[in-house]
């Protein structure tokens, strides 16, 4: 039997010594206290005092994430996460110190660690206290409706305050939010008050609407409501009636900027009357009645109201009378211009008996001939309008026989008939028809010698005539038009 390992038992000769075994293997020795308070500054500094890179690694990504999620949601139920995840980290270190084979108290290690601990949590209690204290400066900026105080506080928080304060800062930067958009409000209404756009200015106000909607912005869009409505009234009259007219006719809405239709009844109607007043200035007539009657429909008691319907009448008349100068400028005869569409002016003289000066239009042969006194040709001096059409036969007045030597004809019996001219006579001041709608002028008849021609071969004759009419007889035919 010459094999050593025959049987059951190893064989080993008696002059070799047994081989020693190896010592168990020990990581480094950590105080488990100080491991807890290394993680507990939220750096892996307990992981590295054991040697356990892994749960180091773990660690950093955890706690860079966590923070950062804290930092940009501005979320509790995150700072929540994170406290947990702290409280956490802390623990586990803890447990896997206590698990070394080797223990004991290292003071050096409690002391750096617990330095770290002390200096990232003192860093981030400070930072928190000055969130707050700044966040307190903001909600006292907003309540007194100081934007520019506001955002200027929240301009202090940095990225530390957002780490170690984030829901405390966070409500901060709504406030921003808010105060910029009421100061791209502030700017439309500014350039609303600049030129009078309606449009910046519902513009302006919708913006409002919506920061107003959102609760604790009360104070500050007011601040802008009151910085445009103390710029009323413009320096220009007709921009400022309109847009107090947008503001008188806005919807309320049972908040602070229902305030703007004070600041549109206490402005509006003289900006109304001042409108008109530079209109007519203008020669706009049209448009300086509309705003006079503004102020009458929207503010019939008005102190102003007098100067609004006095404003009403002086365009109404302007009005008027360029309407007749134009319908004069167009009438070429009876079938044109006033005396095809006759209009009124109210400014004109009353027709009245006694004497009343005309504007006679139409067929001038006859009434040319009337005194000075009875004509005018400035509408806004004339009572009445005459139309006068061309001379026709009137009522025959005698018949006469008349020979020509050069004629087989003669002699020719001739008929004068009066000169009748047919009328349309208009009282300027109501447009309405009056008088006669015709005159006949009488004059001579059968003059000893008639002059005449004729053209063809043959010579037919006078036939009827006119009178001849002397300036008297044109006069005497007129007078009851012009003085009735």
């Amino acid at each position: 039997m010459n094999d050593p390992t025959y049987g059951q038992f190893p064989y080993r000769p008696a002059d070799v010594p047994p081989e020693p075994a190896e010592p168990p293997r020990a990581g480094p020795a950590c105080d488990p206290v100080a491991v807890a308070l290394g993680n507990a500054s939220l750096l892996p500094i307990g992981y590295l005092l054991l040697g356990r890179w892994r749960p180091a690694a773990v660690w950093v990504v955890g706690t860079v994430w966590l923070l950062a999620l804290v930092a940009s949601t501005a979320g509790t139920r995150y700072e929540v996460v994170l406290l947990l995840w702290w409280a956490a980290g802390t623990a586990h270190g803890w447990l896997l110190a206590r698990r070394r084979a080797e223990r004991g108290v290292r003071r050096g290690q409690r002391m750096g660690a617990l330095a770290a601990a002390v200096a990232v949590l003192l860093t981030a209690v400070l930072l928190r206290v000055d969130a707050y204290g700044i966040e307190d400066r903001v909600d006292e900026a907003r309540a007194s409706g100081d934007c520019r105080t506001a955002v200027a506080a929240q301009g202090e928080v940095w990225f530390g305050h957002r780490l170690a304060g984030a829901p405390v800062v966070g409500p901060g930067d709504a406030v921003v939010d808010a105060c910029r958009r009421l100061e791209r409000a502030a700017s439309t209404l500014a350039d609303a008050g600049r030129d009078g756009n309606t449009d910046d200015l519902q513009r302006g106000f919708r913006i409002l609407t919506d920061v107003l909607n959102e609760p604790g912005n009360e104070r500050t869009v007011r601040t802008v409501l009151d910085t445009f409505l103390d710029g009323l009234p413009t320096g220009d009259s007709c921009d400022t009636a309109d847009l107090t007219g947008w503001l008188r006719d806005r919807e309320p809405t049972r908040d602070v900027l229902d305030r703007s239709a004070d600041t549109a009844a206490r402005t509006e109607p003289a900006a109304l009357v001042g409108c008109g007043d530079d209109l007519m200035a203008e020669d706009a007539w049209q448009q300086a009645r509309a705003r006079y009657q503004q102020l009458l429909d929207a503010y019939p008691d008005h102190a102003r109201a007098d100067e609004a319907r006095g404003g009403v009448k002086k365009a109404t008349l302007v009005i008027e009378l360029d309407t007749v100068r134009r319908l004069v400028e167009e009438t070429s005869g009876t079938e044109s211009g006033y005396c095809d569409a006759p209009a009124k002016y109210s400014g004109a003289p009353p027709y009245r008996k006694g004497s009343n000066r005309a504007l006679f239009l139409g067929d001038g042969e006859y009434t040319d001939r009337l005194p000075g006194g009875w004509r005018t040709d400035d509408p806004a001096k004339a009572a009445l309008v005459v139309c006068a059409g061309a001379a026709e036969n009137g009522t025959a007045v005698e018949t006469c026989s008349y020979e020509n030597e050069k004629s087989a004809y003669f002699p020719h019996q001739v008929t004068f008939h009066k000169v009748k001219i047919p009328l349309e006579v208009y009282e300027l001041r109501t447009g309405k028809r009056v008088g006669p709608r015709q005159v006949q002028i009488g004059g001579g008849s059968c003059p000893r010698v008639l002059h005449y021609e004729y053209y063809g071969p043959y010579d037919l004759g006078p036939g009827d005539q006119l009178v001849s009419t002397a300036t008297s007889d044109v006069r005497d035919a007129f007078r009851p038009v012009v003085r009735p």
